[in-house]
């Protein structure tokens, strides 16, 4: 039974990772409905909550449908971080996060993301002064290490973890790596095997079906499992895993109608969400992935990615269905 405090997530749980320009309200309304046990907000800078820049704030939204939800933050300064985390905490969530795993170079140059794991003392204190500050408890998401040759991952949760974090989510990569490469989930293990750790431990990286899923989670003995990339334009994938797992049987992919269902299910809340010019246009990098593999499918693609039209857009997905 994986808990974060209080906060019981059941026997295997399945996590929607934070991602930029993704994981926002409309796709994780998708996501809980088909699944998702604990869900993290697109991450959110800092400096832009303390400013109270439009985007940064409007990512503080959260719904009661969608509880447990953690909202994720990110920065380099460590006073920042500390009034972040109050302003967060004013948004109601179950948990704080923080991003210590995004590659991104104008993130991890910053030394924020990922690129606070070049300077670990640094990543413990601003830590531990998060912690401080909220009464909520907080996570870490992050990475093995900077490069090869800083894989300090073990070691590096067990501190987390004794200055106050109550759970941690493992992307199996360097920052090096970017997202190339295999997912290194022998250290996701240690991590999860280290007998001084008695907190949750995520794992997240490569995992892309069902059958990856329910193989990871006997191999590695995870307390449960984040998924990605593979969640975009495929919010049913959550329900498929918990289905293999429970039965060892496979579910029947989603029909066409029901990903254009879902499409324009996602389309009418991004909208309502963001506005009919944004809503639109942020729509386009999930049509190509809520049709993956469907034949004939490359006309209909070419509408939906050059059209801002709304009403053609609807059309469009009503000839698909």
């Amino acid at each position: 039974m994986a808990k974060i405090r209080d906060i019981d997530l059941g026997d295997f749980p399945l996590l929607l990772a934070p991602m930029e320009d993704v994981s926002d309200p409309p796709f994780r309304a998708l996501c809980k409905r088909y699944g998702a046990d604990l869900m993290y907000t697109e991450f959110i800078s800092s400096e832009g909550l303390i400013r109270d820049a439009a985007k940064s704030v409007q990512k503080l939204d959260i719904f009661e449908y969608e509880r447990p939800i953690g909202i994720q933050i990110f920065g380099y300064d460590i006073e920042s971080m500390k009034r972040a985390t109050e302003l967060t905490e004013q948004a109601n969530p179950d948990i704080i996060d923080i991003n210590y795993g995004c590659p991104v170079k104008k993130v991890a140059c910053k030394g924020a993301g990922a690129g606070i794991l070049q300077d670990i003392p640094k990543m413990v204190k601003m830590t531990a002064e998060i912690v401080k500050s909220t009464h909520l408890p907080v996570t870490v998401k992050t990475r093995l290490g900077w490069d090869e040759n800083s894989k300090y991952i073990v070691d590096v949760a067990e501190r987390l973890q004794d200055v106050g974090i109550e759970g941690i989510s493992i992307h199996g990569r360097t920052r090096k790596q970017m997202y190339k490469g295999e997912a290194d989930w022998e250290l996701i293990a240690a991590v999860k095997n280290n007998s001084r750790m008695k907190i949750p431990v995520f794992g997240n990286g490569d995992i892309d079906s069902p059958q990856k899923a329910k193989e990871y989670k006997e191999k590695y003995n995870v307390d449960g499992i984040m998924v990605g990339r593979a969640s975009i334009g495929n919010p049913w994938i959550f329900n498929e895993i918990k289905h293999y797992v429970a039965t060892g049987e496979i579910l029947p992919k989603p029909s066409i109608i029901d990903r254009a269902n879902a499409c324009m299910e996602h389309l009418e809340m991004s909208v309502k969400w963001k506005g009919e010019t944004l809503g639109v246009a942020e729509m386009k990098r999930h049509y190509t992935n809520y049709f993956k593999g469907i034949s004939h499918f490359k006309e209909y693609r070419m509408k939906l990615v050059t059209s801002f039209d709304l009403e053609e857009i609807r059309e469009t997905l009503l000839w698909i269905k």
